[in-house]
């Protein structure tokens, strides 16, 4: 088994090729197949033809040697079968061989033997005749004789026998025939040229040369022929006409074109260029006038033609290619002139003066007007005219082609300060020339224009305790004059009065500036307003003012003034008593203080510096009211000294102290009781007399009130001034209100207490006055908005002080409808004034602060109310 394997291991072996070219091998066996077959394909048992027995192939070794290392075909031990080992393409092994045979050299042991084996192999018509280029150009002159051959290139075919190339064919051309000639195995096409060419008529041809073997079917291969045509110079230039006749006007530009010829060539490259040049024969004027080019043919003005010298030149111009020998052609240009206006109008001005007063009355003479045109007839008619919209016109003169220029209307230097006047003069010639000439007319100024104010009146805001003679503010005035028309002086306009205070003020007469020569007090004056003449330096001079107004604004310059607690020699200190069995809450004392500022500055809050107990005693910090926190106890001492301290918000805040001792007292409850009862029985008697005067008395009095009310009603004004603020809880702290600015309305915010650090913003529902523009005097009407939690009413209120500046300047009492007034202190609400250098400034309001607001017929309403209960009550009581 063991044998017999080994055997079968090495049954089937690779065989190699022997190939001899050029060597005849004699074979003992000779195969035929056909290339391109299978691998696998059987091409013959050598065994069986050989004679071997086949049962010992694989004892006696049997194989093909070769040296070759491929191995086209392989032998079967077992077998004796010779098979197709790998592909076979007849013409990679044999190429250009007519017959393809490979040798094999088998082997056999015990005894040797060495037997040789012929396979040829079959060419199949596996490819296409094929040309070494896709295309092939040739170029034959035009004048090349019929039966020119032309050697075309031979198509190849890998294939032998019949496959290979057999034949060739041209598809029909007029022009071109086909002729192939044997060359040993090959064949060789040749391009006959049957009929002659013409470039101009057809300068290229395309053929296909197409190759054909013998093989069933037959393949093709094809081959594009372009025939270029060179061209001959056969043909003459020739003109597009043979005579040119245009039209030039006189005195035509340099490098006009007259005209443009052209002659074309049917040749083609040099043979069909063209040059163009003039006659030789020709006056020679023409070659002074006139430019021929030579490439383009454009024949351009080259001097000046005069019509009155020549009207009509005639040019003579040839035409040459660039063929050899060269060829020409003839044409003829006739130049008719023609006559022209060419001269334009002359202007001359003669100017009387270099400038015109802006007074001068319509009419004024300004200068005069020369016109002169060289050409004659209408030609030399000149009309002038003006530019549009100048305040000046042109009158004819004594003499013809004379205008004198005059003022039309009214002038005025600072609308206009300089014209520039475009004078045109046309002739009356076809077509019309004209030119013009511009005239300058400056106007010179007269002191018409007073000095003028940005704006009128002008606000300035200064803060008190200002550094007296530094300027506070500027002002600036324009003249739209020039020169000392407009070189402007101030000066304030001073009062009559004792108590001006513009004899405080000093102003630079040059620049404007504004100074103070004293400090101003918020507290003394809160706003005054004074005028300031701007005059200029014309003659005769002209002045105009503006109003200033100026509002002092506050600074913290004041000391809290503690108005109670008050001992009897004038220092800031009381005694209260409370009663031992008062519970938490009890009001002791409430301490009342003043400052004369504003705003923040007058502001005060209050706290306790120091105190017996802490425990017992508690101080609000915005009322200054004193409260028990808790109940005594017998522990407790009788007597405490509390020390208060009251200061304001300014930035720099001033304070001031105060000292109170309470002392505690024992509760009188009993003894009030037992008198209480003693007296009750000795007033029984009286009671009933008493109450009966009572209640007549208040019954007339009831009547009167009613009588009053009505007539009030009837003589109140038709405004809704009636409806006014509310009642405020005042609670002791002094009421202030907020003075600020929002675009040209000026506002006052009165309203609740607000956490400091609070935003105001105008059109808020936070309490807004609006105060009316200060230039109405005497009365005016404003609205205040008071508030109710988050909601608002508008309130008329109308001010009948004798200037409308106490509204906001923080008077001691506002006036609210015709006869209202604001508790406390009616003040600016605390402003971060940002002065800038000459009065203007910004503001940051801070929150409004506790105000109240009581009018009159408010206030006699409660009380009427009052009074109405009062009556009726005790009617009430006695009817019961």
């Amino acid at each position: 088994m063991g044998n017999e394997g080994q055997r079968r291991g090495r049954g089937c072996w690779c065989v190699s090729l022997l190939l001899f070219f050029g060597v005849e091998v004699s074979a003992q066996i000779r195969y035929s197949i056909p290339e391109e077959v299978k691998d696998g394909t059987v091409v013959g048992n050598i065994a069986k033809d050989l004679g071997l027995d086949i049962g010992s192939l694989a004892y006696r070794r049997f194989r093909i040697v070769s040296g070759s290392e491929e191995s086209l075909f392989e032998v079967n031990q077992d077998s004796g079968v010779l098979r197709v080992h790998k592909n076979i393409d007849r013409e990679a092994l044999c190429e250009g061989s007519n017959a393809c045979v490979i040798n094999l050299k088998t082997v056999v042991e015990n005894p040797l033997e060495v037997h040789y084996v012929a396979v040829e192999i079959v060419d199949v018509n596996d490819h296409a005749p094929s040309f070494p280029e896709k295309e092939k150009r040739l170029e034959i002159a035009e004048n090349t004789l019929p039966s020119a051959r032309f050697q075309l290139r031979s198509a190849r075919d890998p294939d032998g026998g019949v496959n290979s190339v057999r034949s060739y064919k041209i598809i029909q051309n007029e022009h071109f025939d086909l002729d192939v000639r044997d060359s040993g195995d090959e064949k060789m096409p040749f391009l006959i040229l049957q009929k002659s060419l013409d470039r101009e008529r057809k300068s290229q041809h395309s053929l296909i040369l197409t190759a054909a073997d013998g093989g069933t079917p037959p393949r093709t291969g094809t081959l594009n022929v372009t025939v270029t045509v060179l061209d001959v110079n056969d043909n003459r230039p020739v003109f597009d006409e043979e005579v040119y006749t245009v039209n030039l006007q006189e005195n035509a530009a340099l490098d006009t074109v007259v005209v443009k010829i052209s002659a074309t060539d049917q040749d083609d490259g040099v043979n069909g260029d063209v040059e163009y040049t003039l006659g030789s024969d020709l006056n020679p004027k023409i070659y002074k006038l006139f430019h021929l080019d030579k490439d383009t043919g454009e024949i351009r003005v080259k001097g000046e033609a005069d019509f009155e010298d020549t009207e009509i030149y005639r040019l003579d111009v040839q035409a040459t290619d660039k063929g050899q020998p060269p060829t020409t052609g003839n044409c003829r240009v006739i130049i008719k002139l023609l006559d022209v206006n060419d001269n334009k109008p002359e202007i001359d001005v003669t100017s009387f003066s270099n400038a015109v007063s802006e007074d001068s009355k319509p009419g004024t003479v300004i200068s005069l007007i020369s016109v002169r045109d060289k050409d004659s007839g209408v030609n030399g008619k000149v009309v002038c005219s003006l530019t549009e919209n100048v305040p000046f016109e042109l009158k004819p003169s004594f003499s013809e082609n004379m205008y004198s220029l005059v003022t039309k209307s009214a002038l005025d230097r600072e609308r206009m300060s300089r014209y520039d006047i475009t004078i045109r003069a046309s002739d009356l010639g076809q077509p019309p020339m004209s030119s013009e000439k511009t005239l300058s007319v400056q106007i010179s100024d007269v002191n018409d224009n007073p000095p003028e104010f940005p704006s009128n009146p002008l606000e300035l805001y200064l803060e008190e305790n200002n550094t007296p003679s530094a300027p506070i503010f500027s002002v600036s005035a324009s003249d739209k004059d020039v020169n000392d028309n407009a070189v402007i002086t101030y000066s304030i306009v001073r009062g009559d009065g004792t108590h001006d205070l513009t004899s405080f003020l000093n102003i630079n007469p040059e620049n404007g500036d504004v100074r103070a020569l004293k400090s101003f007090d918020f507290e003394r004056v809160k706003a005054f307003s004074f005028q300031i003449m701007a005059k200029d330096s014309g003659k005769p001079s002209l002045s105009s003012n503006v109003t200033v107004n100026v509002f002092i604004l506050d600074q913290n310059d004041n000391v809290p003034v503690i108005l109670s607690p008050l001992s009897a020699n004038g220092s800031s200190q009381g005694v209260e008593e409370v009663p031992r069995n008062a519970n938490a809450g009890h009001l002791v004392t409430k301490v009342r203080a003043y400052d004369p500022d504003v705003g923040y500055n007058g502001w005060l809050l209050f706290s306790l510096q120091e105190v017996s107990d802490h425990t017992l005693f508690g101080l609000d910090r915005y009322t200054g009211q004193i409260r028990t926190l808790r109940s005594f106890s017998e522990t407790d001492e009788a007597r405490h000294k509390l020390v208060l301290l009251v200061r304001d918000n300014g930035n720099v805040s001033f304070s001031a102290t105060a000292t109170i001792v309470v002392n505690v007292v024992e509760p009188k409850e009993a003894f009030a009781a037992s008198d209480i009862q003693n007296s009750v029985t000795e007033d029984d008697t009286s009671a009933t007399f008493y109450l009966i005067v009572t209640l007549g008395s208040v019954s007339a009095l009831f009547i009167i009130s009613v009588i009053v009310l009505m007539a009030m009603q009837c003589s109140k004004p038709t405004d809704s001034s009636s409806k006014c603020l509310q009642d405020a809880n005042y609670d002791g702290t002094l009421c202030h209100s907020i003075q600020y600015r929002s675009g040209d309305k000026r506002y006052m915010l009165v309203g609740p207490r607000m956490s400091i650090g609070s935003t105001i913003v105008p059109g808020s529902n936070g309490n807004t006055l609006i105060i009316p523009e200060r230039r109405r005097r005497a009365s005016g009407e404003v609205t205040i908005y008071k508030s109710h939690g988050a909601h608002s009413e508008i309130c008329p209120l109308h001010s009948t002080l004798g200037e409308q500046w106490a509204a906001m300047t923080g008077a001691r009492g506002a006036v609210c409808g015709d006869d209202a007034l604001l508790s406390g202190t009616l003040a600016e609400r605390d402003l971060n004034w940002q002065p800038s250098d000459y009065g203007a400034a910004s503001l940051t309001a801070r929150p409004p602060l506790p105000c109240s607001c009581l009018s009159v017929p408010a206030v006699f309403a409660s009380s009427l109310d009052l009074l109405v209960f009062g009556t009726m009550s005790p009617l009430f009581f006695v009817f019961i």
